[in-house]
């Protein structure tokens, strides 16, 4: 018997049947949003809520503000503060104010005069008393009425040569110090100001608002919901047996009810350990099998809904 044609029969079958093989069943999994909850560092009344649910706000656009009741006036004051110390800082760089110098000069001269005289008193007192018409106590009283003049001559002129000079070294690095202490009080308070009014961090839709005008808001609670571009994700399932035709990074096939055509998505990470078959209402058989959750964020824009069920295939649509 000739076996050739029996043999180009099963092989011709075989082919055949691996031509007709099956698809691989899709992965099953749903749609998730990843909201925004923007909230205020300090606690407050809110004062006004500038956007709506279901509304959209651009990138640094108003969101809400938190009565300022504490922080303005903090900052005035930090403000009063630090023009007090420049202020003061100032005066020890300059000395004493020109009235001041006046009358210091006005003291100097006076003591000059008042010397002048002691010693042209002096001399014409020791001719007298050198033809004995002169007590030697009263010479010495005169002597010392020209030293204590001259003393206080002396004393003049330091204390005007000292309001002449600017303030001592340490003064006025301590002055100096002071400038910055108060000027780091005063960026303080108007960072602490400006933090009760928040703004968007980018172009969003409102997903939802928490709190309404009047009501008083915790500190770092929640205040709006946003849902900016790339918050939507996709979670899926892989069979444990093609794990590895899914690395993070490769590109997946979505589709939807209700989806036109396919959306392209990428995966962006996969579970390091497996569990068992997903929610009953994501699988098509409730057969217990070990299976990797993964997650891919579709490209583009992405019509979705939060809970819609999807299938997702190996590869990029067509």
């Amino acid at each position: 018997m000739n076996a050739r044609p029996l043999i180009l029969a099963l092989f011709a079958a075989a082919s055949l049947a691996a031509c007709s093989a099956p698809p691989e069943a899709p992965m099953l999994g749903y749609v998730e949003l990843e909201p925004t909850r923007v909230a205020a560092p300090y606690a407050g009344r809110l004062v006004k809520l500038a956007v709506t649910r279901g509304g959209s706000v651009a990138g640094g656009g108003a969101l809400f503000a938190l009565d300022a009741d504490v922080e303005q006036p903090a900052l005035l004051e930090a403000r009063a503060r630090r023009e007090q110390s420049a202020a003061q800082a100032a005066d020890l760089a300059t000395g004493k104010r020109p009235a001041e110098l006046d009358s210091l000069r006005a003291r100097v001269a006076a003591a000059e005069s008042a010397l002048r005289l002691a010693e042209q008193d002096l001399r014409r007192q020791q001719d007298l008393a050198t033809q004995g018409f002169l007590s030697p106590a009263t010479l010495d009283g005169l002597r010392e009425r020209v030293r204590s003049n001259a003393a206080q001559l002396a004393q003049a002129s330091a204390d005007l040569h000292a309001a002449e000079l600017a303030g001592r070294e340490a003064q006025r690095a301590a002055a100096a110090s002071a400038i910055k202490v108060a000027e780091a009080q005063q960026a303080q308070a108007a960072v602490r100001l400006a933090l009760k009014t928040v703004n968007a961090p980018a172009a969003a839709r409102v997903e939802d608002t928490y709190y309404r005008e009047g009501e008083w808001v915790p500190a770092g609670t929640p205040v709006v919901s946003l849902l900016p571009a790339g918050s939507t994700k996709l979670r899926f399932y892989i069979p444990q047996a093609r794990l590895p035709e899914f690395p993070a990074g490769s590109r997946v096939e979505v589709l939807c009810d209700g989806c036109r055509a396919p959306v392209a998505a990428r995966i962006t990470w996969v579970a390091s350990s497996a569990e068992f078959t997903p929610p009953v209402i994501y699988s098509k058989d409730n057969r217990a099998k070990l299976v990797y959750m993964a997650e891919a964020r579709p490209e583009g824009e992405a019509h979705l809904a939060p809970g819609q069920p999807v299938e997702v295939r190996a590869g990029a649509p067509k």
